[in-house]
């Protein structure tokens, strides 16, 4: 594969930078766009993107942060990110936005294009689901979806339960049963939307897992947890994203 940093158009015509990686050949193949966590652009999202690419996607990361600290380290950036309230949703969606056009318009592309983000990446991945044509959504645990943001939260950010009409492609979802944020019934509030739209959806909480199961660089990780979830990614976007 070859991975590299790249610079696209975000919202607005803004240009951003975006970390791609790509499996070799020229095969036509479908894309991922990788939202990062709260924490950032950082080694570990990067190494998450590559390994779509080992899977036969291209895969794209775009710095959510790079507007308020361009070429800074990840945790800078995502303090600064934070002490403004973070990405606001629609920025948010205009950058993932370019990030899919980008992946549909390479020469390797198939034409699909899937999302997945992880923490707040996970409702930012619902969050572009609701209002840009992808083919596949998949949230690892993001929290505020449905529930109500307690007051004080740091971040600007409200659910996403008047906006989910608009979600249409299917959804795959997976969650920490000892999870906070979101909570089970979160989850099954989340869960009962889908089902009463009819929108397509497949969803896995894992007992003993909490919040951030898949980062292998937290006490979080949950080995039984993270291999099955990534099982279930490969065979989700297998059917929705393949050729």
């Amino acid at each position: 594969m070859t991975a590299t940093t790249i610079t696209i158009a975000g919202h607005g015509g803004d240009e951003i930078e975006a970390y791609i990686a790509q499996p070799e050949g020229d095969a036509a193949r479908g894309g991922v766009v990788v939202i990062h966590h709260m924490p950032g652009y950082d080694r570990a999202t990067k190494e998450i993107t590559r390994r779509f690419a080992e899977l036969g996607y291209d895969a794209i990361c775009p710095n959510l942060y790079f507007r308020e600290a361009p070429g800074a380290a990840p945790d800078d950036a995502a303090a600064v990110a934070r002490a403004q309230g973070g990405v606001p949703d629609e920025r948010l969606i205009g950058d993932v936005a370019g990030a899919a056009a980008y992946l549909r318009a390479l020469p390797t592309s198939n034409g699909k294009v899937g999302t997945i983000g992880y923490c707040s990446g996970g409702r930012q991945s619902v969050l572009s689901g609701t209002a840009l044509d992808v083919d596949a959504v998949v949230d690892c645990y993001g929290a505020f979806v449905t529930g109500t943001v307690p007051e004080g939260f740091p971040l600007k950010v409200t659910n996403l339960v008047d906006r989910l009409p608009g979600l249409k492609a299917p959804v795959l979802g997976l969650f920490g049963a000892e999870d906070q944020y979101p909570s089970p019934e979160q989850v099954d509030e989340f869960r009962r939307i889908l089902t009463e739209q009819d929108t397509p959806f497949e969803f896995h909480s894992y007992e003993g897992a909490g919040h951030a199961f898949f980062a292998v660089d937290r006490p979080s990780y949950n080995v039984a947890a993270a291999n099955d979830g990534w099982e279930r990614i490969e065979a989700f976007y297998g059917e929705h994203l393949g050729s």
